[in-house]
């Protein structure tokens, strides 16, 4: 596959405000979603699918974007993902059935499964010893999206009404189109010559799982991502619960678990796999998860709140930030340039099955015992330590070189 020539950093500046606009999209309907919903008569367990059709359609569209843009090209499907985006809260801002909230959350799902084409365009442009680092600067939008977006939501929806906070999200789509139009170049030349467009997640999903040199790599990305969805979710219940926080505390907590993942991706994960690589990444995200899922329920009292709960959120932050650029970076040096679309795109629809499974868990079993997903989630990360040391060296020696 060949490269165009192109501005690296002008490049990253595009796909981190894509990524970020989508998480921010994202994050603003956190604190209203539900609410609204019961304000359209919505019940319980049609929430409960409003909040997972938006997994589920970056489950069922990110192959079909990964591999989609193998095929015609990187840019075409950031800027046709990115004006689906924008419909999407179009729709939100006049949702004034239960359905058409339906649709802007199903919309909006698939707009934002774009991650897997910004992923393989990194790939694009990246020298192998600078992928975990590039990849870090754009996981860092997602921590910066899920920051500010609940805040902006809350004050918008507070102030103007639901149809400001569409329409501010629908500007910031418009924005990133046309400087993705206007500044991103296309990353690749030569497109991928298969015939057919396979968007079957399923099928795509069994193949990949077929292949030596990617199955593991999968499966640590699965269930990484599900122990620490276990969490996440429950956190709000637990420090309302046990530490008796408000909720402006809490989303203060969430911010600042937000801002060491955008930190360490962002910032730090460079300068780290520089001097440790790939592989000891990995190791260290699994480790800093199990600190961090045993610390949670320990210290959830306000009275150790301070300084025991806020070290348990900031290794959560950590473990985050060093697994998931060094996974991706990994994933994508094990294949070939024609097929990163592809198997970033499957990686992420991984992803999104693992999001679905971790927190219906995770909740399941915090009725039971309220320490239970953090120490399950704990348990989960010392097998995956265990478990990551037997990537495959020759992959791991790959990367370095």
């Amino acid at each position: 596959m060949q490269r165009k020539n192109y501005s690296t950093k002008n490049a990253l500046f595009v796909l981190f405000l894509t990524i970020f606009i989508d998480l921010l999209g994202f994050g603003v309907v956190i604190p209203i979603l539900p609410n609204f919903a019961r304000f359209l008569q919505a019940s319980s367990w049609q929430i409960g699918f409003l909040v997972a059709s938006y997994s589920l359609m970056n489950f069922l569209f990110a192959p079909f974007w990964g591999a989609l843009s193998d095929k015609i090209g990187r840019k075409p499907v950031i800027l046709i993902s990115v004006t689906l985006t924008g419909v999407a809260y179009v729709v939100f801002a006049y949702s004034h059935t239960l359905w058409l909230l339906f649709a802007s959350r199903i919309i909006a799902g698939i707009g934002s499964a774009n991650i897997a084409a910004a992923q393989a365009y990194i790939a694009d442009i990246s020298e192998p010893s600078k992928r975990t680092k590039n990849f870090g600067i754009i996981g860092a939008a997602f921590g910066l999206g899920l920051i500010i977006g609940p805040s902006i939501g809350g004050i918008l929806n507070d102030i103007y009404g639901i149809v400001a906070v569409g329409w501010f999200i629908v500007l910031l789509c418009i924005a990133n189109l046309l400087i993705a139009f206007f500044f991103l170049p296309e990353s690749i030349i030569k497109k991928s010559t298969g015939k057919s467009l396979i968007i079957n997640p399923l099928k795509d999903l069994r193949l990949a799982l077929r292949r030596d040199d990617i199955k593991r790599l999968l499966w640590l990305s699965f269930v990484f991502i599900a122990a620490f969805m276990m969490i996440q979710p429950t956190l709000a219940l637990l420090w309302k619960e046990q530490a008796s926080l408000s909720d402006k505390q809490i989303g203060y907590a969430f911010a600042f678990m937000g801002i060491v993942t955008a930190l360490m991706q962002g910032i730090f994960v460079g300068k780290l796999n520089k001097r440790f690589g790939e592989y000891r990444l990995l190791m260290f995200g699994c480790i800093a998860l199990v600190v961090a899922g045993t610390c949670f329920p320990l210290f959830a009292s306000l009275r150790w709140f301070v300084p025991f709960e806020l070290i348990a959120i900031a290794f959560s932050g950590i473990s985050s930030g060093c697994f998931t650029p060094a996974l991706n970076a990994l994933l994508s040096q094990a294949v070939s340039e024609q097929e990163q679309g592809r198997i970033l795109g499957i990686n992420q629809s991984f992803g999104a099955i693992a999001r679905i499974v971790g927190p219906a868990i995770g909740l399941a079993i915090y009725d039971i015992d309220f320490r239970l997903p953090y120490w399950l989630a704990a348990l989960i990360a010392v097998l995956l330590w265990y478990a990551a040391k037997f990537v495959p060296k020759v992959l791991v020696k790959k990367v370095k070189s």
